[in-house]
Parts: C-alpha cells; structure tokens; sequence
C-alpha cells in the first residue's frame, strides 16, 4: 500500500504533532545540507553522526524516516565548473551514511541556478485561499545570468558524469536516487536548458545509466503538465520499477501559465492515479505538495503552511481507503 508522509523540520513539534493526530507515520526529511564553515567532518548535516541524531529525532517523535529531500551544493556539478568533484565527494558521503543508517531514497534536482520559479504566491483560489503559480509571459524575458545560455547538452552530459559516479555508491549502500522533475517543466528559463520536462527525457534518464537505483520522483503537478494521461506515465513508469517517491498534488492550466490547487480541484483524477500506484504495486510515500493558504493559516513559506497540509492528508487518506478497498 502506498504510505502517506510529510516534510518537517524534527524540532517543529507544533507541526509534528499535528501530522501525528492525522495518522501520518512517515516524514520526509527536511532539513539544511549546506556546509558548515570550519566545523569538522563529523559535524557537517551530511556525515554520520549528523544524519543519525536527525533520524532519532524524527523516530523519537514516533516518524519513519523514508526519504530525504534536501541536497547539498551542487551547481558546479550541474553546470561541470570546477570543483564539481569535490561536490560530487560530498554528495557520496551522504548516500553512503544514509545507507549505514538504512535511509533508503535520496531526492535530488537537476536544475541548474534557476530552481522552482514562481511569478505569484498569493492567487487567489477556492474561498479566498491563496495559491502560488507560473506565468511564463513574465519570464521568458528575464536576463541571462553570468553564465549566459547552458544548452541541452551541456546539461545532459554533466547528469551523466554526475550518476556515472554516485550509482555506483548507491548501488553499494542499497539508496535509490529519485530525480524531481524541472518546476515548471519548461526550457529554457533564463538560459539555462532544463532537460527533465518530459516523459520522453525521463525515459532517456534511466536509460543515461540503467542502474535499479536509478529511478524518479514523481511529482505530479509536474508530470499532469508534461502529459494528458498522468495514469499512464505513472503505469509506464511504475512497470519498470522506477517510481521511488511521490509528490501528491494538483495544478490548472498549462507549463506555459498554471496555478497549485487544492487536491480536489485541479486538471488531474486523482482517483485514477492511485489506482495506478496501486496497479504497479508502489509501496513507497507519498507527500502532499504546494497546498493553498487557508483562512487562519500562519503565512509561512507558501505552499507549505499548516491547515492547507492537514486538508491535503485527509484528501489522500480517504483515496486512499477507497481504492485499497476495492
């Protein structure tokens, strides 16, 4: 059966025990992976020791820790400047305690510079509730940066060097590698190429260097703009045994011009998509994703605030009973 997670910091208890009263038994760590400066090996957020007191935190407020979802530097390695191998050397570090400490997926993007763009996070949607999307009308004119135009190959090129040399350590240690999809799957954004915007270029991912570690994040709001048959890209993918994580969530519109929803009202059948995961038997978690604002929310960082969360849990939990039910 597919496992409902969500993504935390350990020491946000308020947040927690919420997600706990839903009935929620995974998280997915979120957390800082940038260095430490002058602090030794054994203290910086990818050794050992570090990774461990993170897991015991999370266990210790009664969570299983399924995946995580922060990454340490890695622009050089994106963009092959120098100094990607001394990034690459941190990131096996990571897997490779991640294995000791049996966290069994690494998510991890391949977006260079340029992460996941939004022109507005206060849409309004349903009631009032405030919602973020892309409009690509107001970037398609936005300034190159420093680096001018990176183009498909260059990028595709630097994935390859980068999973030549982490499979083999996640292969070793038992992690698997879930890549996130470009957000929004669209190229290029301020010149720089994004390859991972389609079926077609995932399919040319795994088979970049065919390893069973190898595999995907599915994020759907992502993947409901790259294809009209979202059951099918997860079935596609889900046969193959490449589908290694979930984000669970909904958009309107176009890679062009789209906005999140709320679970219930977006352009995709959310039904259908779980009876998918459940047809290729994926066991792994899933997240609620980019939830609206709701009335009495606390305004955080948007997308991620409480009430929209709790919302979303109890959408997927009842799915979910309907479908595993059948």
């Amino acid at each position: 059966m597919i496992k409902i997670a969500e993504v935390f910091n350990p020491k946000d208890q308020s947040l927690w025990r919420l997600v706990k009263q839903c009935g929620v038994d995974y998280v997915v760590g979120g957390f800082g992976l940038h260095p430490i400066e002058g602090a030794p090996e054994e203290l910086q957020p990818w050794s050992y020791m570090s990774l461990m007191r993170m897991k015991t935190a999370y266990n210790d407020a009664g969570f299983d820790l399924a995946v995580i979802e922060s990454r340490p530097p890695m622009e050089k390695i994106k963009l092959g400047l120098p100094g990607r191998d001394e990034e690459i050397e941190v990131i096996k570090e990571l897997i490779r305690n991640m294995g000791r400490l049996g966290i069994p997926v690494w998510c991890y993007e391949f977006m260079p510079y340029v992460h996941v763009v939004r022109t507005s996070s206060t849409i309004p949607s349903r009631g009032g509730a405030l919602v973020t999307g892309y409009d690509h009308d107001l970037m398609k004119d936005a300034p190159l940066t420093e680096h001018g135009v990176v183009s498909d190959e260059r990028i595709w090129d630097n994935l390859k060097y980068f999973l030549e040399q982490v499979v083999p350590v996640a292969e070793e240690f038992d992690v698997k590698l879930a890549a996130h999809p470009d957000d929004p799957p669209l190229s290029p954004i301020r010149g720089f190429s994004r390859v991972l915007r389609s079926i077609e270029n995932y399919q040319k991912l795994l088979d970049l260097v065919p390893s069973p570690v190898n595999g995907i994040a599915l994020c759907q709001g992502n993947f409901t703009l790259m294809t009209d048959d979202l059951p099918a890209a997860i079935r596609h993918f889900g046969s193959q045994e490449k589908i290694f994580f979930v984000h669970f969530r909904d958009v309107r519109g176009t890679a062009e011009k789209f906005a999140e929803t709320f679970h219930d009202e977006g352009k995709t059948d959310m039904l259908a998509c779980l009876r998918a995961y459940k047809e290729v038997g994926f066991e792994g978690v899933c997240r609620p994703d980019h939830v609206p604002t709701m009335e009495g929310d606390d305004y955080g960082v948007p997308g991620y605030t409480k009430i929209g969360r709790l919302f979303a849990i109890g959408y997927i939990k009842g799915l979910r009973e309907a479908v595993y039910a059948e």
